[in-house]
């Protein structure tokens, strides 16, 4: 699971370029010096692994209450399938989440934020900027942030943000160091191939929660193992008093 969103992350960071692609265009680097250059590249990824990491392990704690009430699997399902209705909702119907309008304010400050830092040339400035670049909102991180829930805890949580920040590190850098090389015809074909992907993802988290025991992919009902887990290391209790 935490190779798909690494995937996810290095496919979707063709569509997200049209987003995140003028920030990492405008970042303060010092061209002049490559060392130098690379420290500060690194340090704003690190920003944003960071913000995907924390948002991760905050929406895996969420994923783990369900699993405190056995319903880690109906919620690997549930996951699945809002990750494919999200896709067609979105990408072949074109309907746009009004729910994503309140959340423009967030976005006017955080661009005004990064705004204040892209003058800076400090190394936490960089720090900064990936940071709050990890915080936009993204139709793709959002998708990412479900993956992240179906996790069933907080540390995979962060795992799975953490991968699919990683899978964005590519790309983002050639746009710093190459600028918008990608052709028209590439950006519209992996545009195209995120969602098919997306949903294969939807299909996988769905297989997952059917336990149907396939190692690695879909294992046997997860409640049932936990309780062996749990039998296993009960202590044996002897009675002294007998003779």
């Amino acid at each position: 699971m935490l190779w798909s969103g690494f995937i996810l992350g290095l496919l979707g960071s063709f569509h997200c370029m049209g987003m995140c692609g003028p920030i990492a265009f405008l970042l303060p680097v010092n061209h002049k010096k490559p060392t130098q250059k690379a420290v500060q590249v690194s340090v704003y990824h690190v920003g944003r692994l960071f913000a995907y990491s924390l948002i991760g392990l905050l929406l895996g704690l969420l994923g783990k209450s369900f699993d405190l009430f056995g319903l880690q699997q109906q919620l690997s399902i549930a996951v699945g399938i809002a990750m494919i209705i999200m896709v067609i909702t979105t990408y072949f119907i074109g309907m746009n989440f009004t729910v994503t309008r309140p959340l423009y304010r967030l976005v006017g400050k955080l661009k005004s934020a990064m705004g204040k830092e892209l003058k800076k040339k400090t190394y936490d400035a960089f720090f900064t900027m990936g940071f709050l670049n990890g915080l936009l909102p993204c139709g793709l991180v959002y998708m990412a942030v479900i993956g992240a829930i179906g996790s069933g805890n907080a540390f995979e949580g962060a795992a799975y943000m953490m991968f699919f920040g990683l899978g964005t590190v590519p790309l983002m850098t050639a746009a710093v160091y190459l600028g918008n090389i990608i052709s028209v015809k590439v950006k519209m074909f992996m545009k195209k191939a995120v969602p098919v992907f997306v949903i294969l993802i939807g299909v996988l988290f769905i297989v997952r929660g059917l336990g149907l025991g396939i190692p690695y992919v879909s294992p046997k009902d997860m409640n049932d193992q936990q309780s062996a887990q749990q039998s296993c290391h009960t202590p044996i209790v002897l009675n002294t008093n007998q003779k």
